[in-house]
């Protein structure tokens, strides 16, 4: 028997082509081609409370994640009329549009393929979160149990700390951009040589970073 292997962070995510409410999508190459990155999440269920407010709150921070280049795309293992009653239902109801597209996994095959299915909680999909960038690798992977919603103000920050991080070649403090110690400020990574001690050293002499010592050196964003 083949173990199955569930996707880790720095791999590509698997070649699939899915069922949505927008139509068949071929992962990850509809949003790669369009220099893209996305969210997919997934939720237990369609028209469970929990759920709700999950799809609401993702709706409302839909342009925040725009701003950062990144789309939204949900999973479950329920039909697509049954996702698309769900939607009729939450416009009718909240006054909310859900715009993003929602896969339809009947039988559950992409939700093996990425871990999203735990043999303790029955058939339903767990409150997974995949990050995965413009060139289609993961780059972040949560899990939620399904008792617990979301906290996606904490998704929306790890999207935009993994591009400032890419951009800039820094690390990002716990909570950034509100951390106890250094502020907004964000993380020089640690040198690695003698001569970089060195270097490190004269720059924080000079003020143009900040150091508790060579191996923690912090700046602000230009």
């Amino acid at each position: 028997m083949c173990e199955r292997k569930i996707p880790v962070i720095g791999e590509k995510f698997p070649e699939v082509e899915v069922k949505t409410t927008h139509g068949t999508i071929k992962l990850p190459d509809y949003y790669i081609e369009r220099g893209k990155w996305f969210v997919l999440f997934s939720h237990p269920a369609d028209f469970t409370p929990v759920c709700t407010t999950e799809f609401v709150g993702f709706q409302k921070r839909y342009d925040e994640f725009r701003k950062l280049n990144t789309e939204l795309i949900g999973l479950s293992i329920d039909q697509v009329f049954s996702h698309l009653k769900w939607v009729e239902w939450i416009k009718e109801k909240l006054n909310v549009e859900i715009e993003f597209p929602i896969i339809a996994d009947d039988r559950g095959e992409l939700a093996e393929k990425l871990g999203m299915i735990s043999p303790y909680k029955g058939n339903n999909t767990v409150r997974a979160v995949f990050v995965v960038d413009n060139k289609g690798i993961i780059r972040a992977i949560l899990y939620y149990p399904q008792e617990v919603g979301r906290n996606l103000d904490e998704i929306v920050r790890l999207v935009n700390a993994l591009q400032v991080s890419d951009d800039k070649n820094v690390a990002m403090p716990a909570n950034w951009p509100e951390n106890d110690i250094i502020g907004d400020k964000v993380i020089i990574p640690p040198a690695s040589s003698i001569d970089e001690i060195k270097q490190r050293k004269e720059a924080s002499k000079k003020g143009e970073i900040e150091c508790l010592d060579w191996w923690f050196c912090y700046k602000k964003l230009e």
